[in-house]
């Protein structure tokens, strides 16, 4: 299997983290699990290979052009023959400049782009598998992300506000640092709440706790300090709090968590 990140132009950058390629040269058998993360992703299936994904333990293929939502619980998935994927990987608030709806409703499962965005997607999906070059494939998703990205302008103001209040946030932010935040922006944490919903599809107390789960699961796959410390590290409260989170995104506790076991979820939720 190959893997590859591609940074963004210049335009782009402050929207999308990045775009990557995921590929197996040969047909594949895979089972694996995506971990929760902060971004939005768009993915391009531009082999002849078969993604699903498990809606209530029942696996169903994925459409060609894939709208992930926020995962805020493990999602397995499973993948066979030979694969080509193109990615585009948001920040955290970013995917809400190019699209309309309010982002919580699409949370823990991946969408069908083509239903909410129509025929521009389609015509798009067509032209990245007409051509091979990777060059090529970024230059017509960055043409196409630019177009969407002049027809949403209206939302400017209250995403700048959401992003500045994310630098802020640390993953051991807490209620009470959350309302002084709230306070500096002359926002109630009601109304800091309502703008996080619809464009980070998760509260700011969710976004905490998946923050730090990332951090933690970054932390285990470096295996450089003992899991006491990296729950200290963290911000959790005592060692069962750090348990119990983890276990509610994760679906098992950090002991038992193997990042061998988990090579594509732990990839995607950690970047």
């Amino acid at each position: 299997m190959k893997y590859q990140e591609i940074a963004p132009g210049e335009q782009l950058r402050p929207y999308v983290k990045c775009y990557y390629i995921f590929e197996s040269e040969a047909n594949i058998e895979l089972d694996d699990t995506v971990f929760p993360g902060s971004h939005m992703e768009i993915i391009f299936n531009l082999g002849e290979g078969i993604w699903q994904s498990s809606v209530n333990k029942v696996f169903y293929t994925t459409p060609q052009v894939e709208l992930w939502g926020k995962l805020t619980q493990p999602l397995p998935v499973r993948a066979s023959g030979k694969n080509v994927m193109l990615g585009v990987r948001f920040y955290a608030h970013s995917a809400a400049y190019f699209l309309q709806d309010e982002l919580s409703q699409f949370n823990d499962q991946v969408s069908d782009l083509r239903d909410l965005l129509g025929e521009p997607v389609r015509t798009l999906h067509a032209r990245l598998r007409e051509v091979s070059q990777l060059s090529k494939r970024i230059a017509l998703i960055e043409t196409f992300l630019l177009d969407l990205l002049a027809q949403r302008e209206g939302k400017a103001r209250q995403l700048a506000m959401v992003e500045q209040i994310i630098r802020e946030m640390q993953p051991d932010t807490n209620a009470d640092k959350l309302e002084a935040i709230a306070s500096r922006y002359n926002i109630s944490s009601r109304y800091m709440r309502k703008l996080f919903l619809q464009y980070t599809g998760v509260s700011p107390k969710l976004y905490n706790k998946i923050t730090r789960f990332k951090l933690s699961l970054q932390l285990i796959t470096e295996n450089q300090s003992s899991l006491t410390s990296i729950a200290y590290d963290c911000g959790y409260f005592d060692q069962s709090h750090f348990i119990r989170d983890f276990k509610s995104f994760a679906g098992l506790t950090p002991s038992d968590y193997s990042p061998e076991s988990y090579p594509v979820g732990q990839t995607i939720s950690t970047n």
